[in-house]
């Protein structure tokens, strides 16, 4: 048997049918391979399982983003309104701080406080009512006027159980004075307010400013809420620059947000003040933590309503020339300052 004649008969085993052609005049066989069918039974479906699959997945990725964005807009909404319905900034500014959770999640790490009572929350008043008709309500809902000496103590009492509570207990310090109640958030070598060089608050300091809101919201008096830095400066010094002016302007802007976001009236701030590095509590140390700080100045009616004249429209005035006025002086004052300055009988100006 020749190579020739193997071949065929090896490829004509291998073939579903073989055919001799009549014109061959050697007699030489034709081979005609059949097209095989793909085996739909086999493979054919797996596809549809993994598209279905694909599907499924890329419809619960679309649920989650969807839910995050709504989280993300309940959040924003809650801290751009006060208890009152109204708007914390005036102005559109940046905002604070970002309204993410870390590591670039959308989700808040710690929820907002709902404003108002829980039990009342959803209750609304009908029309013509003026106030809560239950009496326990009513006692609730009064304003707390912090005056003397005893009650601003109570209230240092208080912020300091909640500082404790957090976790921050050596970063505050209270101190009654004659103008109102100071209390002064500083940093320690451990535990800082705020994430250096800018005026996002860490997690600790936040929570607490939030807890404060609630206390304050049952407060009537006013206060002011200044921003202090250390004495290290920018290295860039120019009069555009981001400086310490800004940086301690921005971190009280932040404390306000928080206690707002707390439950805190807009009405309790009466002024947000930066003062960089002007006025030190260490003074022999630049870097000092304890110039790091946030303080809370509580105000009595007497003393805000002091501050809020010096700024505000001036009282009885007298023409000192043309278009210009002055306001009169306290006759009273005056009284016991010219009777201070008045030497005493017996005794020249000099005390001899």
């Amino acid at each position: 048997m020749t190579a020739k004649s193997r071949i065929r008969r090896n490829a004509a085993t291998e073939t579903d049918s073989v055919q001799p052609n009549k014109h061959d005049k050697h007699g030489e066989a034709v081979i005609k391979r059949a097209a095989r069918k793909h085996d739909d039974d086999g493979h054919g479906g797996a596809w549809k399982v993994a598209f279905a699959d694909f599907c499924l997945a890329l419809m619960c990725l679309f649920l989650v983003l969807w839910v995050m964005a709504a989280r993300q807009q309940e959040s924003i909404q809650e801290v751009m309104n006060d208890s009152h319905g109204g708007k914390l900034d005036e102005g559109q500014g940046v905002m604070a701080e970002s309204m993410g959770g870390p590591r670039g999640s959308m989700i808040e790490r710690n929820p907002l406080s709902r404003t108002g009572d829980s039990e009342t929350a959803g209750r609304q008043l009908t029309v013509g009512d003026t106030h809560p008709a239950d009496p326990a309500e009513k006692a609730r809902d009064s304003k707390i006027r912090y005056e003397s000496a005893s009650e601003l103590a109570a209230l240092s009492r208080a912020l300091a159980s909640m500082s404790a509570d957090a976790g921050l207990s050596s970063n505050l310090q209270s101190i009654i004075t004659p103008y109102g109640l100071r209390v002064m958030l500083h940093d320690t070598d451990k535990q800082g307010m705020f994430v250096r060089g800018s005026a996002v608050p860490t997690d600790r300091f936040k929570n607490l400013l939030r807890k404060m809101g609630p206390l304050f919201s049952r407060m009537e008096n006013q206060m002011l809420i200044v921003g202090h830095t250390d004495s290290l400066q920018y290295a860039d010094t120019s009069y555009a620059a981001y400086s310490n002016w800004t940086l301690s302007s921005n971190r009280a802007m932040s404390a306000r947000s928080q206690l707002l976001a707390g439950g805190m009236p807009a009405q309790s701030v009466l002024q947000v003040v930066g003062m960089a590095d002007r006025a030190p509590l260490d003074t022999k140390n630049a870097d000092a933590g304890v110039n790091r700080r946030i303080e809370i100045l509580v105000l009595t009616s007497g003393q805000a309503q002091n501050i809020a004249a010096m700024f505000g429209m001036p009282g009885d005035t007298q023409p000192i020339s043309k278009d210009v006025d002055t306001e009169l002086p306290d006759r009273d004052l005056l009284k016991r300052l010219r009777d201070k300055l008045l030497p005493v009988k017996g005794r020249t100006a000099n005390g001899n």
